[in-house]
């Protein structure tokens, strides 16, 4: 939120402009932001080049004994060009990050994904490629789904290497020692350029499962644990919903159609969606190992970026959690909001539990709990658990301030709140060696864009313990925009 843009506000309500609520908690949070010397749009600024491997300060604490290993995160780094800017956050280049930690110390590395999007965007010194919310621009050169794919959005370790992901189009391997840019990676010639989730799911035993939507058509992608092609089937779905992020448990798919309809032919990506909230949010279940056998549910409208993994109980009940909102208003304007230095505060996704009963009947239970980017303990994949590991925050700031973890046995929150200053983004879980058989027995690596610091730094938690605060504290001497999605890769 630009100065301008803050006495502009003030003045307004100094003139006797209708002061509703809204309005009022907007100017109380750019006075705290003020106060506080803090710009939100520091986290959305642009990343002019790579940053070589450089060691980060410990500001406090000191780095847990048996944690070693690297975070990799991606997330878009370059929205802007003289000729013409991206339109929306989805929209910047994909910046491959990497938290390096080996004998109580970190250094942080960071690379963008060589990409023929930003190939061509920086040859015309301008945003030309068409994206999520961008629409393309002469000079474009757009000849397939990975002409426009910016690898920004979630990162996989598959074999020794990474594999940089989109959602409308092909992995991108990326070396995990230096993480240059190795090439598209085709599964299959017949399947070049086809869509694949920045969300797979993995099986105990490795397997990867993972869809690429298309339409009312959905691609059913299963690959070994070294990245290997097991198989690829057309589905047909009930309806061409927006579909970022899906849930399975160890037999089930469960693909959450929620009423964002693609019912238009022109324009950016996301405004071909028309939101139909009169609808229901439809749950298709498809087994696993005969993908024309499945089951429909509806529960009333809502809309969701995020699910957390899915178990089944004895009875066939199906269980997982989402990360609900009314409505899509940060895909249709807050992303948009954001790079412009704005933000209107809005009400956060609250964490809910999603029931599919055996016969045929679906419920939600919200909670109160504000939540996005939900994470878990991977050894319970599948298995019943009971935590919820997410970012957390009250809508009043971009993004989230707050770390947290839920307890669906007890209803009850363990909550670290950085203070407006910071903007947390989403917390990975780091198992500790020989940990045992109870959930959460590990720790939580969380990055924040410190505000005040203006400054990249990386949280180390005890994962039961959270409300006690970071274990240790590093800080990088710059501050990276604000990433999506990572995952660690133990030494």
């Amino acid at each position: 939120m630009n100065r301008r843009h803050f006495l502009n506000q003030m003045s307004s309500l100094a003139l006797g402009a209708v002061a509703s609520p809204e309005l009022a908690h907007a100017a109380a949070q750019l006075a705290v932001g003020a106060t506080l010397g803090v710009n939100w749009g520091l986290a959305f600024a642009d990343q002019e080049g790579d940053v070589a491997p450089a060691p980060m300060k410990m500001v406090s604490g000191a780095c847990p004994a048996g944690l070693a290993g690297s975070l990799y995160r991606n997330g878009p780094g370059k929205f802007r060009r003289p000729g013409g800017s991206a339109a929306h956050w989805f929209d910047g280049d994909g910046l491959v990050r990497a938290f390096q930690i080996q004998g109580g110390e970190a250094t942080l590395a960071a690379r963008f994904v060589d990409t023929a999007k930003r190939r061509a965007d920086t040859a015309a010194n301008a945003v030309v490629t068409p994206g999520f919310a961008t629409p393309g621009r002469p000079g474009s050169g757009r000849g397939s789904a990975d002409d426009a794919n910016p690898a920004n959005i979630g990162v996989m370790p598959v074999a020794g290497d990474l594999w940089a992901l989109w959602e409308g189009g092909s992995p991108t391997v990326i070396s995990a020692v230096d993480l240059s840019t190795r090439g598209v990676k085709t599964l299959r010639p017949d399947l070049a350029h086809m869509p694949f989730l920045a969300h797979p799911k993995a099986e105990p035993d490795g397997d990867i499962w993972n869809l690429g939507v298309m339409g009312e058509k959905a691609l059913v992608w299963r690959l070994g644990r070294d990245g290997a092609l097991i198989s690829a089937d057309t589905i047909d779905l009930p309806c061409a919903s927006y579909v970022h992020d899906f849930s399975a448990t160890e037999r089930w798919l469960l693909i959450v159609l929620q009423p964002l309809i693609h019912d238009k032919t022109s324009g950016p990506y996301i405004d071909a969606f028309t939101w139909r909230p009169k609808e229901p949010t439809r749950i298709l279940v498809i087994d696993k190992a005969d993908l024309e056998s499945r089951r429909l549910y509806e529960l009333p409208a809502f809309f969701a970026f995020h699910f957390g993994p899915a178990w089944a109980e004895p009875d066939g009940t199906i269980r997982f959690d989402a990360c609900a909102s009314a409505d899509p208003s940060f895909a249709t304007r807050g992303g948009r909001e954001v790079l412009k230095g704005d933000w209107t505060p809005t009400p956060p996704p609250v964490l809910a539990l999603i029931t599919l009963s055996p016969d045929g009947q679906g419920r939600m239970e919200r909670t109160p709990v504000a939540a996005e980017f939900p994470r878990h303990d991977p050894a319970f994949s599948g298995w019943p658990r009971a935590m919820t590991v997410h970012a957390t925050g009250d809508g009043a700031t971009p993004l989230f301030h707050g770390l947290a973890t839920y307890s669906w046995s007890t209803h009850r929150s363990d909550v670290f709140d950085f203070g407006p200053a910071h903007l947390v983004e989403e917390a990975v879980f780091a198992p500790r060696p020989g940990g045992g058989e109870s959930e959460l027995n590990g720790w939580l690596l969380a990055p924040s864009v410190n505000l005040a610091a203006k400054a990249t730094e990386l949280h180390v938690f005890d994962a039961g313990r959270l409300a006690q605060g970071p274990l240790c504290t590093w800080r990088a001497d710059l501050a990276l925009p604000v990433s999506l999605h990572g995952a660690f890769v133990p030494a």
